[in-house]
């Protein structure tokens, strides 16, 4: 055997011998207490040195969290008033009967649109035809006799200026005519409130509009007195909005309406749905006092019938427009202990927290005015796993723009 593989094997053997005592310390200990005490410190080195590489590939496994941002740009941002309120039609009557008498026919069907004028009911006009034919009877009688008596009074007229009657008879006769002409006025006057009568057992419609439920069936005897009608009738077209505005608003919508009619928009209660445009037509004439509001009042033309009486709706007023302001996505905008604040990526992709004021705010911008600058990239979905320093990866498949 020559120097070189002398040198070889043992320099193999104690590699081996170093990797037995690396892995078991224990069986070095009891073959050489001596040596026990390096093969155990060998053996933690070697399993030290597993368990950091193990971490570090463990970390470079890891993802970074994914991101969404967009970028912080000037822009025109209008502004509107949001509310809650509810539809009411612009007029509902409800129709009762003014005479009293047994319905004849019901001349509608429920839910049935109907325009002023057109016949809801008929109440039996017999009674009443009959009161108009005697009152007419009556006003004959008396313009017959007040025929007669003026007749008569011409004859003693002449005959007074004859010295053949008295001039008594003349002025009784005289009181007779009067008399009689002023009983053919009541006449007329019981003529047409005869008539009068009879032309309320025809009711009709006094608005357009959706009638409801019948509440009178063909057959019932209904009366004046009572309080139960025959049927509501409530005007669709146009209809209206009431809804309530903070006082603070009072002077903004008050020179609104002073510049015209502000547009008003009407959506489903969870804001999902257009129902509606109009326009502002009122503020009430004062603020309640006890909720620091004021009531407003909307028309509506509801050609589609989309806005029904009764149906709440959420309400914005177009109030103006604030011209070249930052804005930023609503989703970006975060809340903390210190207030509003929005994660920022530098150019490497790592998020700083800034906190933020902002002016104005509705679901899709916000206004800032304070904390972020034009062109900061900022923050919009995945926000909730940032933590300030954290590296960032963007996803690439989401919007970038505000």
């Amino acid at each position: 055997m020559g120097f070189r593989a002398f040198v070889g094997t043992i320099v193999v053997l104690a590699a081996g011998a170093a990797i037995f005592g690396a892995y078991a310390p224990d069986a070095v200990e009891r073959m050489s207490p001596a040596a026990g005490q390096y093969a155990q410190r060998l053996h933690d080195w070697v399993a030290l040195q597993t368990q950091r590489s193990a971490s570090s590939v463990q970390a470079q496994a890891v993802p970074l969290p994914l991101v969404s941002v967009a970028v912080a740009k000037r822009s025109d941002y209008p502004l509107y008033l949001e509310g809650l309120g509810q539809v009411q039609a612009d007029n509902t009557v409800t129709v009762r009967t003014r005479v009293d008498g047994q319905v004849m026919k019901i001349a509608f069907e429920e839910g049935q649109m109907v325009k002023a004028g057109d016949l809801l009911a008929q109440i039996d006009p017999r009674p009443f035809q009959a009161a108009l034919d005697q009152a007419k009877a009556k006003q004959s009688q008396d313009e017959a006799n007040l025929a007669n008596a003026k007749l008569d009074q011409q004859r003693y007229a002449t005959l007074a200026k004859q010295n053949y009657a008295t001039q008594q008879q003349l002025d009784t006769q005289n009181a007779l005519v009067a008399q009689l002409t002023a009983q053919i006025a009541a006449d007329a006057a019981s003529i047409e409130a005869a008539q009068v009568q009879l032309d309320y057992t025809t009711i009709r419609a006094p608005i357009s509009g959706r009638t409801g439920f019948r509440l009178v069936d063909e057959g019932n005897i209904v009366a004046a007195s009572q309080q139960t009608g025959i049927v509501a009738i409530a005007q669709l077209q146009p209809i209206a909005v009431v809804f309530t505005a903070p006082e603070q608003d009072v002077t903004g919508l008050n020179a609104l309406l002073a510049g015209g009619s502000p547009e008003v928009l009407a959506r489903t209660s969870d804001e999902s749905k257009i129902l509606g445009s109009g326009n502002l037509t009122l503020t009430d004439n004062q603020v309640d006092v006890a909720t620091g509001s004021i009531r407003l009042k909307a028309e509506f033309a509801n050609k589609d019938n989309a806005l029904w009486p009764g149906l709440a709706v959420a309400t914005r007023v177009a109030m103006g427009v604030l011209n070249n302001v930052l804005v930023v996505p609503e989703e970006a905008i975060q809340h903390g202990p210190k207030g509003l604040f929005v994660y920022v990526l530098d150019n490497q992709n790592r998020a700083a927290v800034r906190q933020v004021v902002v002016s104005h705010q509705d679901q899709d911008l916000a206004v800032v005015e304070q904390g972020v600058k034009e062109g900061d990239r900022v923050v919009t979905e995945g926000a909730y796993v940032l933590q300030p320093g954290a590296q960032v990866a963007i996803d690439a498949t989401a919007g970038s723009g505000s």
